[in-house]
């Protein structure tokens, strides 16, 4: 395996607009004879769909949901960065490409990251143009708010449903191809399988979910817009239906997984409340503009929050940070939380959590000012935890969110498999070892309403593809063995439940690879999670049968593969020795306990190859090179 990121020559604000000239282009009256094939409809797989399909394409949607209104997408909350500089604060497109390769720790490519940027202005104009109902200032201008990891005010929201909001906006073109004939939707099905033909990428294998039917389905090129992985530590932000299985087919298909250790803990998360939770609510980082975050200065202080007066409170992210506050990114302030509650000065009945007071922004700027620009949030978080955050401060934790982790792609978004593209939170790109706060909408968008449409345009005007059908021997091969494992599944017929396996994975998953690693943790993971895997299938109970609906089936499944899945992840953490980002390994941090990176060693995507049941992967390297950001330690103090 060859890694060729195809990075264009040239200054690095003119790359991506002379790529895109050089690019091949196919003929508009050719489009239509090109089946493309997207994989999943949230933001990067919606806006992919909806723009092939306007210029022409033949494009077939699949989503496992009934309706692409499911897709996570929906959950994002707080905002979408875009470096309009509409608050004349200072912002550009050089200091977003700045601050998103600061804040992934200097482990992205660089030339991704400024077209990130580059896009990030027209998908607000795109997005406007649709209809999301961004808020406003008094005067009708569009409103910022600042997020972490930076000192403008660059994110565009629409109060805590900026996700929803923009998803709709994504839906409501894709359903307009849809009604055009440019897209067919194809609801309750659910991607087993990746076909390639003559080395490139021709299809997918699906599973119809309330039939069971196992079905092939042929395209010209395919773009994996599934995801990500964040649920293979059972406890997590994602929702439940959120899985891997699409790029984990893909990689065992010959797709190099980068990073697949890089994992985001969230800071702003309602804390867990007991063994009978199967997901976590995210809080939107958005609060911490003006939540002020502390503990006791006491450990073991159980004293009611009212009743600590300020000057035995450790408003800890201020006075450790005090350049960015309570807007340190992700990373730094989840580790920050965890160091707290580890002091023994953590609060509630748990003592897994920190409190995210308002009490001082209401006192400032009213109760009716907080609750326009917080009220959904307020209301969800006394839905879910009987407490009034208008009266008494929120308790929130660290929780696994996002992976900045997936399959590794070139410029052009394609995977090692020529004809695969991938998009959005499946693929690697872009955030390097730790995503900031609203640039995974911004990254979903770009890549679907302004990357995929040129580059697939590229692949299809550059290659010579045979007629492919779904009756290619390639296919019925690929559909055997889907069905097979499935009938397998519910042959076990043993003891244990899906879930079971799931919370032992988990748990493995959040003690030796979580916020914190060490090389002696993730040993004992490398250990345990094959021990797991072997009886998981020796002792899993699926009941029911595969030829209906059977959502027990279609767990284990993803449960079979974030198994193995798991394992790469613990590989890759314990070959990276050094801390970045969302990678923290205790044995390599700075005095003053900040993660310590290893650029003469480890500056470089960690992609690796799939080499066959029982084999271990094969490393491979994709060199980092910093012409426009330097190396330097990070530091938000």
């Amino acid at each position: 395996m060859e890694l060729k990121s195809k990075i264009p020559a040239g200054p690095i604000e003119q790359k991506w607009d002379r790529h895109v000239f050089e690019m091949k282009l196919v003929n508009p009256a050719n489009k239509r004879k090109y089946d493309v094939i997207v994989v999943g409809a949230g933001l990067a797989g919606a806006s992919a769909a909806a723009t092939l399909a306007e210029l022409g394409y033949s494009v077939k949607c699949f989503v496992y949901h009934d309706s692409p209104r499911r897709a996570h997408s929906i959950a994002a909350q707080g905002g979408i960065n875009a470096a309009k500089n509409y608050q004349n604060d200072g912002d550009s497109i050089q200091r977003l490409f700045y601050d998103t390769v600061k804040g992934g720790d200097f482990r992205a490519r660089e030339a991704n990251v400024y077209r990130l940027a580059q896009n990030s202005v027209n998908i607000i104009d795109q997005a406007v143009a649709q209809g999301v109902p961004f808020a406003r200032e008094y005067g009708g201008l569009l409103a910022n708010r600042s997020f972490g990891g930076a000192q403008v005010s660059r994110t565009f929201y629409a109060r805590g449903q900026t996700g929803q909001q923009l998803l709709l906006g994504a839906y409501q073109q894709l359903e307009r191809m849809v009604g055009l004939g440019g897209v067919t939707m194809y609801p309750h099905h659910e991607m087993l399988d990746l076909v390639v033909v003559d080395g490139r990428a021709r299809g997918i294998v699906t599973r119809d979910l309330r039939t069971g039917q196992v079905q092939s389905f042929a395209g010209h090129t395919v773009v994996l817009a599934t995801g990500g992985y964040g649920n293979v530590f059972y406890l997590s932000t994602n929702a439940k239906y959120s899985n891997a299985t699409a790029i984990w087919r893909a990689y065992k298909r010959g797709a190099a997984f980068g990073n697949p250790c890089y994992t985001q803990i969230h800071p702003t998360c309602i804390p867990v409340s007991g063994e009978h939770q199967s997901k976590l609510t995210l809080m939107s980082e958005s609060l911490r503009n003006d939540g002020r975050v502390w503990v006791p200065k006491q450990p073991g202080d159980k004293r009611a929050p009212g009743d600590i007066p300020e000057a035995e409170r450790d408003y800890y992210l201020e006075r450790k940070y005090p350049s960015f506050g309570n807007l340190a990114p992700r990373d730094i302030a989840s580790r920050a939380a965890k160091e707290a509650c580890d002091d023994g000065r953590g609060v509630g009945e748990t003592g897994l959590g920190v409190y995210l007071d308002f009490a001082d922004a209401i006192r400032r700027l009213g109760h009716k000012a907080i609750e326009e620009r917080y009220g959904n949030l307020f209301e969800m978080y006394q839905r879910i935890t009987d407490e009034d955050p208008y009266e008494v401060p929120m308790r929130i934790y660290p929780a696994v969110h996002y992976t900045m982790g997936g399959l590794w792609v070139d410029y052009n978004l394609m995977s090692t498999i020529p004809g695969l593209h991938v998009a959005g939170e499946a693929n690697f790109s872009d955030h390097g070892a730790n995503r900031l706060g609203a640039s995974a909408l911004m990254q979903g968008l770009s890549d679907g309403y302004f990357i995929l449409p040129y580059t697939i345009g590229d692949y299809l005007a550059s290659t010579k593809l045979e007629k492919v059908t779904a009756d290619h021997p390639q296919f019925k091969a690929a559909e055997a063995e889907v069905d097979a494992q499935v009938r397998r599944l519910v042959a076990i017929r043993g003891k244990r439940t899906v879930d079971s396996f799931h919370k032992e994975l988990g748990k493995v998953m959040w003690e030796k690879c979580g916020m914190a690693r060490d090389r002696a943790g993730l040993q004992e993971a490398l250990r345990r999670i094959p021990e797991i895997r072997e009886e998981f299938w020796r002792n899993v109970n699926v009941p029911g049968s595969d030829r209906d609906l059977n959502q027990s089936l279609e767990k284990a499944g993803r449960v079979a593969d974030f198994l193995e899945l798991g394992e790469l992840m613990c590989l890759d953490a314990l070959h990276r020795e050094e801390s970045c980002g969302g990678h923290f390994r205790t044995e390599y941090q700075t005095p003053d306990g900040e993660a310590l990176r290893n650029d003469e060693k480890f500056a470089y995507v960690a992609a690796w190859e799939y080499a066959g049941a029982g084999k271990s992967p094969v490393l491979h390297k994709e060199p980092l090179n910093f012409e426009f950001v330097h190396l330097s330690q990070r530091s938000y103090k």
